[in-house]
C-alpha cells in the first residue's frame, strides 16, 4: 500500500470534501482493502481476523475516516459468507465492489410472489458515497401481518440493495470522522428478489471459511476497537510532538518536564498492554475456531471484554495528556485538532459505550 497517499494534507482535503479522495478509493480498490475478508477464490484478500485487524489499525492511524470507512465497508462485504450462492457467483469477483450498510432496523419488507417489497430509512451508513450496494435490515410482513421469530420477536432479514435503488441523504453533520460520509439512505416500495435476502447467523453461512463462523458481535467489537486504537496512537503521537515544540516549554520547570515525559511514557505503556491483550484474545478465539469449529463462550467474552477495555483505556489516556498539547489542539485547521475530533466522535459508538 502506498501510505504516502494518505498524508495529513490529503486527509485535510478529504475532510473538506466530506468523503474519501478519488485517489484513495483507487488505492483501496487496487489493494482490495474493502475485501479484507472476502475469500481469495472470490477475488478478495481472504485474511484471518487478526490479519484484518492489523490492516484496519494501520489505516486508522494514517487517518480516522480512512480506517473507519474501510473497516465498515469490509465488514459489510463480510456478509458475502451469508449470501445466496447464485448471487455470490453473479457478483464476485469484482474489485470495484463496495458494500455499505446500517445496523439500524429501519425498514419493512412485505413478502410478494417473487421476493419482497422494501421501504425504509436507515442511518449512519459509513462509506455510502462510495458504495456499489447497501445492506438494510427490515422487519418482515406477510399477508398483512408482521412475522415473528421462534422467540416471539419481530423477524429481521437483511437485504442487499443496489446503489441506484436507494436515495443517499446528506445527514452526517458531526464534528469528526467527516470524510466517512456516514450518510443515511432510504427507499420506497422497491421490489427485491428472494436471493438478495440474508441472515447473519453461523448456521446461515453459505460459505465454509472460518471467518464466517466467527460471531458477528465480537468481530464488530474488535474491528471498531482497533480503529479507536489506531486513531489514539496517532493522537498521542501528535500531542507529544506538540508539547515538545511549545514555545512556552522554556518556562517549564524540570519537575514539570519530567512529569510530562513520565505521563507520555505511562499512557503509551497502558495502551500498548491493552492492545496486546486484545490481539491475544482474538488469536485465542481464532485458534479455537480453527481447531474445534467453535469458540467457547468465555473466550468470546474475553474478546468483548478486551475490546471494551481498550476503548476505556484510550479515553482515559488521551484525556490525561491532551492538556499538554497547548493551543495547537484547539486550532481548528490543525492535524492534531482533526484527529482529536475524530477520536471524540468515533469513541461515541454505542457498541463500545460501556466497559461491560
Amino acid at each position: 500500500m502506498n501510505s504516502k497517499l494518505f498524508d495529513s494534507t490529503s486527509a485535510a482535503q478529504a475532510e473538506k470534501l466530506g468523503r474519501l479522495l478519488p485517489e484513495w478509493i483507487a488505492e483501496i480498490e487496487r489493494e482490495k482493502l474493502f475485501q479484507l475478508f472476502v475469500p481469495k477464490r472470490l477475488g478478495g484478500l481472504g485474511l484471518t481476523l487478526s490479519q484484518g485487524l492489523m490492516v484496519e489499525e494501520k489505516l486508522a492511524k494514517l487517518d480516522g475516516s480512512l480506517g473507519w470507512t474501510v473497516t465498515l465497508c469490509a465488514g459489510a462485504l463480510w456478509f458475502v459468507g451469508f449470501l445466496d450462492q447464485k448471487l455470490i457467483e453473479e457478483t464476485f469477483p469484482n474489485t470495484q465492489l463496495c458494500f455499505a450498510g446500517s445496523g439500524h432496523v429501519g425498514g419493512r419488507a412485505v413478502k410478494t410472489e417473487k421476493g419482497y417489497r422494501v421501504s425504509g430509512h436507515w442511518t449512519y451508513a459509513s462509506g455510502a458515497l462510495h458504495a456499489s450496494h447497501l445492506t438494510a435490515n427490515c422487519e418482515i410482513w406477510d399477508n398483512g401481518e408482521q412475522v415473528m421469530n421462534s422467540n416471539g420477536e419481530p423477524l429481521i432479514y437483511a437485504f442487499i440493495l443496489k446503489k441506484e435503488e436507494v436515495r443517499i441523504l446528506d445527514s452526517w453533520h458531526y464534528m469528526g470522522m467527516i470524510a466517512t460520509g456516514s450518510y443515511a439512505f432510504n427507499c420506497e416500495n422497491i421490489d427485491v428478489p428472494f436471493q438478495r435476502e440474508f441472515q447473519i447467523l453461523p448456521e446461515s453461512a453459505s460459505l465454509p471459511d472460518p471467518i464466517f463462523q466467527y460471531p458477528f458481535l465480537q468481530l464488530a467489537e474488535a474491528t471498531l476497537a482497533v480503529n479507536i486504537l489506531g486513531i489514539s496512537l496517532h493522537l498521542q503521537e501528535l500531542i507529544r510532538e506538540s508539547f515538545w515544540k511549545r514555545i512556552e516549554k522554556k518556562h517549564f520547570s524540570e519537575n514539570q518536564l519530567a512529569y510530562a515525559n513520565q505521563l507520555f511514557e505511562d499512557t503509551a505503556v497502558q495502551l500498548g498492554k491493552v492492545k496486546v491483550a486484545l490481539y491475544g484474545a482474538v488469536e485465542k478465539s481464532w485458534s479455537e475456531l480453527e481447531r474445534n469449529g467453535a469458540i467457547k463462550d468465555n473466550t468470546l467474552q474475553e474478546v468483548s471484554k478486551m475490546s471494551r477495555a481498550l476503548v476505556q483505556v484510550a479515553r482515559t489516556c488521551n484525556a490525561s495528556i491532551y492538556p499538554l498539547a497547548g493551543l495547537e489542539a484547539a486550532k481548528s485547521d490543525s492535524e492534531l485538532n482533526r484527529v482529536w475530533r475524530d477520536f471524540n466522535t468515533v469513541s461515541q459508538h454505542s457498541l463500545l459505550t460501556f466497559p461491560f
